[in-house]
């Protein structure tokens, strides 16, 4: 998977550098989220490269969700495109995961949450 990892004011960010979020990156995507969110307490991931998502794609953002979650911590995603996020409404993931518009957003919003 081709990634791009920052970290901005405490929150780690994840920037897939991928058009598919599919079963050829699903598993990268999920190993290295479980890793950003034993590190802190808030992870961003940035899909503004992203282009097509699947199951196993959203299943991965689903299992960063929970695990931020579960860890007492904050998880977004921000940059969706228009396809992915068709998926992500038709999945009915909006009504757990907070989707912001973009990156500067994301991190404007979640450096205010405690």
């Amino acid at each position: 998977m081709n990634f791009f990892l920052e970290e901005v004011d405490g929150i780690k960010i994840i920037r897939i550098k991928e058009e598919r979020l599919d079963t050829s990156v699903a598993p990268d995507l999920k190993a290295q989220l479980l890793v950003l969110i034993n590190q802190g307490k808030a992870v961003l991931l940035n899909l503004e490269d992203v282009e097509y998502a699947d199951s196993s794609g959203l299943g991965a953002i689903l299992l960063g969700f929970r695990q931020a979650r579960d860890a007492g911590g904050d998880f977004a995603i921000c940059g969706v495109q228009k396809r992915v996020e068709t998926m992500i409404h038709i999945a009915q993931l909006t009504n757990v995961i907070t989707i912001y518009k973009d990156q500067f957003e994301a991190l404007e919003q979640m450096k205010n949450v405690d």
